[in-house]
């Protein structure tokens, strides 16, 4: 567990998915194109070099390539990045005559972009800790539960072999996909593990959408203090004014994908946020109602930003509301290695913007599979499991179904009907099967508009792999319990046993 001894200092504020391959919100230019693609470069070479630990080989072969489509023209224009690695800052020049787009980290915020146009003067505006913990202790052991009883674990290690090395052929679950990481767990125990070359159990990467589910579990433990209602307007003060419908959106809403708000031709490109540097409370909550809340499904990053910024709201102290994160869901659960992204004015860019280990999803996932308990301390309310993985009133018009901030597996043949799972862009997988006890974490680097990994086969397949692993175990218990039971028999009474066993096995079934 890693506490947090850091007090927040505000200094004055300055005055992702799913469906990538469809077009940003607000239009494109030239000029815009080369901001975010600039803004592109910067945050991921920022976010890969100082929460990661990548170098630059490894950032260029992974998050610097495979990216949005729309913008691939005016990145292969870009220059390359400057990194200051005595002040953390990375910068890309895009124009003669703009300043470079910005990218600067900060302990326990990880990088955040200035806006465009912004200049490295105002990089000492960001929010940022006073202190902050040192460097967490290796992430070892094969433990990712609490109350785990370590057993050896053979038959899943050799039934989950094939599964588990076909994920990385980038063939057998998508064609020309790229797996960076694979983790089974199994009764609170990792059972298999498998990591790309570059990439280890210490590696974040960026979870995508995944983040949405995470924001879903910091939403639930909010609940679990007291501090929000999801029945209750989402408390946003620039929509409690005069004759706005708006603040009559709930939390419970906005969890749904069911806010009603306008997000343009996909929800899912939220670019003037994700790469342009812009606030979240500019982006996101000035949008206007095009649907009654809790009527329509419409994947929307801006109904989990909202949902976050209630929170925010909510708290009226900055300094509790950054750590809440970590003090009461991370920290609790061991996942020293995840980090939550904020925007220039102190927003948690939740919908996408963290980084995260397969280990550290994989113990988001388990928290779910023990009901929001961890060792002997309730984290999540009791039933916000089933809450999150309830289907919502208003589902998607074709596909996997939704819940609260996460996908249910209802479209995948041989997949048990109690599958629930976190899903973001590039492959990023976390899958949670009640009935078996299990979680399924799979990380990639998938080109944007190409294949995607296959994720419902994927577990299908490592599930019946668990499933043979316990039948194997329960012939061995059966045969250990005979050889048992003839050790107690007489001579005559062990032959006579055995003639009758094979009388049976003779007759036709």
């Amino acid at each position: 567990m890693r506490p947090v001894r850091a007090v927040f200092v505000s200094l004055a504020a300055l005055a992702v998915s799913a469906m990538p391959v469809l077009a940003q919100e607000g239009g494109n230019t030239d000029e815009m194109d080369a901001a975010l693609a600039a803004g592109w470069k910067a945050s991921f070479t920022c976010s890969d070099l100082f929460n990661a630990g990548q170098s630059m080989a490894e950032i260029e072969q992974n998050d610097l390539s495979g990216i949005y489509p729309d913008y691939q023209r005016a990145y292969d224009k870009l220059p390359g990045a400057q990194v200051n690695t005595m002040q953390k800052t990375v910068s890309v020049t895009y124009s003669a005559t703009m300043p470079p787009r910005i990218a600067a980290w900060r302990p326990g915020f990880g990088c955040t972009q200035l806006p465009i146009g912004a200049d490295t003067s105002q990089i000492a505006f960001l929010p940022h800790f006073a202190s902050w913990p040192a460097a967490p202790a290796a992430d070892r052991g094969s433990a990712i539960g609490s109350n785990v009883k370590i057993q050896l674990r053979t038959e899943e290690a050799e039934r989950l072999e094939l599964p588990v090395s076909s994920a990385f052929d980038e063939r057998t679950y998508g064609n020309g996909t790229r797996t960076s990481a694979v983790l089974v767990v199994r009764d609170g125990q990792v059972v298999a593990e498998r990591y790309a070359l570059g990439v280890d159990h210490e590696t974040p990467q960026r979870t995508w959408s995944v983040g949405k589910s995470i924001a879903a579990t910091v939403l639930g433990a909010a609940r679990r203090n007291g501090l929000i209602d999801i029945d209750y307007p989402a408390v946003i003060d620039d929509w409690n004014n005069g004759a706005d419908p708006r603040r009559n959106i709930t939390i419970r809403n906005l969890m749904h994908m069911a806010s009603g708000l306008d997000s343009g031709e996909s929800g899912s490109r939220t670019d003037r946020i994700y790469f342009g540097g812009g606030r979240v409370i500019d982006q996101s909550a000035s949008k206007v109602l095009e649907a009654a809340p809790g009527t329509r499904f419409k994947y929307s990053n801006n109904d989990t930003l909202i949902a976050m910024r209630s929170l925010r709201e909510a708290m009226k102290d900055d300094d509790a509301f950054h750590r809440f994160p970590y003090e009461k869901v991370l920290n609790k659960i061991g996942a020293a290695h995840t980090t939550m992204e904020i925007d220039w004015n102190g927003d948690f860019i939740a919908s996408s913007q963290v980084w995260s280990t397969a280990r550290d999803l994989a113990r988001v996932g388990q928290l779910y599979l023990q009901d929001g308990m961890w060792g002997n301390e309730r984290l999540l309310p009791e039933g916000w499991a089933k809450f999150v993985r309830t289907p919502a009133p208003a589902q998607p018009a074709t596909g996997p179904g939704y819940g609260a901030q996460f996908w249910l597996m209802t479209d995948a043949p041989g997949v048990p009907s109690d599958v629930y799972y976190m899903a973001g862009n590039r492959g990023q997988y976390v899958v949670i099967a009640p009935s078996m006890n299990a979680v399924i974490v799979r990380r990639g680097y998938d080109a944007n508009g190409g294949a995607g990994f296959e994720i419902n086969d994927f577990t299908r397949d490592v599930l019946l792999a668990l499933q043979a692993a316990d039948n194997e175990r329960a012939a061995q218990r059966s045969q250990a319990e005979l050889d048992a039971q003839m050790e107690n028999m007489t001579p005559k009474e062990r032959a006579k046993f055995l003639a009758d066993q094979q009388a049976m096995q003779a007759q036709p079934n």
